[in-house]
């Protein structure tokens, strides 16, 4: 999983999704999240979880995935996670509440939903082994739930390249709400199923 360019990437990307994400910090939310003026009248505290703990766990899983970090500092390394768990379930949470009401309708609400609930229980997967020491299998959820996490990260750049279209989110949502995590978890798989053979275990917990 850290092969070093791949990692590198991800890194960065996450880092600047979770910076972008945060701009309502300086321009509040109203300016930040135009298009989303229905959660922000009716489910503001909600829409609040999901945008502010996502990026948390985009920051967070990047760090669980430094080898130097697990072998170094192992405390650092469980208490990320734990971060990075809480984060997950709040904004998993929210994210399946938001898609009740997703704007676009039910096609987006649905992939929405799906991605919610499949993010909570990969991640739920992955503590489960951790607190069993089955670090083997942590380490496959844990790509998995990344993986979704890393929706964030997909939406934004397949978001990019509609509004360079002139296509607004409402409008590329029910497309989005798919894309930005089903390839994600394919390539999870594929990556998963090329390595089954000698898989990389966890030390340093």
């Amino acid at each position: 999983m850290t092969t070093r360019l791949p990692f590198f990437l991800m890194a960065v990307l996450s880092g600047l999704v979770a910076l972008g994400s945060w701009r309502f910090l300086g321009l509040g939310f109203d300016l930040s999240f135009p298009g989303f003026e229905d959660h922000l009248e009716a489910r503001r505290m909600v829409f609040a979880l999901h945008v502010t703990l996502a990026p948390v766990a985009l920051v967070a899983g990047v760090l669980q995935f430094m080898p130097k970090l697990r072998a170094r500092r192992p405390v650092l390394h469980r208490w990320t996670g734990r971060l990075y768990a809480l984060c997950v379930l709040v904004s998993g949470v929210a994210g399946f509440w938001l898609g009740l009401f997703a704007p676009g309708g039910w096609v987006p609400g649905l992939g929405f939903m799906i991605l919610a609930v499949l993010w909570i229980g990969t991640t739920a997967k992955a503590v489960y082994h951790a607190r069993r020491r089955e670090f083997a299998q942590h380490r496959v959820w844990m790509i998995r739930s990344f993986a979704l996490t890393l929706a964030g990260v997909t939406l934004r750049i397949y978001l990019a390249g509609y509004m360079l279209n002139g296509v607004s989110y409402v409008d590329a949502s029910p497309v989005l709400a798919w894309i930005c995590w089903v390839p994600n978890a394919l390539i999870a798989e594929w990556w998963l199923a090329r390595d089954r053979r000698h898989p990389a275990v966890p030390t340093g917990r």
